[in-house]
């Protein structure tokens, strides 16, 4: 069984395998990583663990995981099944890397554009030739309520609500209009403007805001919530062979 743990800038995502089956996943903060992780090698018969991190983790955090002999630690030596072609390759996000992993996996042919919708919203563009070319980022959801909040000194800071129309008549409505819908037309906008120039292209949206999210794009997508976990299991075999 495989350990996929996914440190994200909010919270820990972790996924145990058997081979490509996902058997379970588990999300917690930071601060209660190693507890988790000692609960789910209890659980579990774990022969291999492999992370992703985008924030930085203790020492004691690290020790726990290094001290179980099979873990894989990725960076940008680490092997990756793709062409990467970013101008600045030691500069992406890992996370970035392993979406571009999983749509490899995924893709038989063609193009494939993947959008991770977590703190931030991630493009991340595989083409036919197995060239990773890049992609975009930009503000996520709650980030850009937070923001409002932050920068004005009138707004108030909302829980994510999805509008009932573009039109808004209070600052509530507003709010959820102007950011959730803003988000929406921007990923719908990228979306269309990938197929005008790439054709024969799939879009998957991932992440933890996916469910929310997909309902109300008008574009054609896979969502899938588990697909940077998914990159990771497939990228521990391909580093292990």
């Amino acid at each position: 069984m495989n350990l996929c743990i996914d440190i994200g800038n909010t919270f820990v995502k972790a996924a145990v395998f058997q081979d490509s089956k996902l058997l379970k996943v588990f999300t917690f903060e930071l601060d209660f990583l190693e507890k988790s992780v000692k609960n789910i090698l209890h659980l579990y018969n774990i022969d291999f663990i492999i992370v992703s991190s985008v924030a930085s983790i203790s020492i004691s955090q690290k020790k726990t995981l290094e001290d179980f002999r099979s873990t894989l630690f990725l960076d940008h030596q680490s092997k990756f099944p793709f062409n990467n072609k970013y101008l600045t390759p030691t500069s992406i996000g890992i996370d970035r890397l392993v979406l571009a992993s999983a749509a490899q996996q995924f893709k038989k042919s063609g193009n494939v554009l993947v959008i991770d919708a977590g703190t931030c919203i991630t493009y991340d563009y595989l083409d036919h030739e197995n060239n990773y070319l890049g992609g975009a980022i930009s503000p996520g959801l709650l980030m850009r309520y937070k923001s409002l909040n932050y920068y004005t000194s009138g707004l108030p800071l909302l829980k994510v609500q999805k509008p009932n129309a573009v039109l808004g008549n209070t600052t509530q409505t507003c709010i959820h209009s102007g950011v959730v819908n803003g988000l929406v037309f921007e990923i719908d906008g990228v979306i269309a403007h990938y197929n005008n120039i790439y054709k024969d292209l799939t879009v998957i949206l991932t992440g933890g805001d996916t469910n929310f999210l997909s309902k109300q794009l008008k574009s054609s997508i896979f969502a899938n919530s588990n697909f940077l976990l998914e990159g990771l299991n497939y990228l521990l075999n391909f580093n292990l062979k």
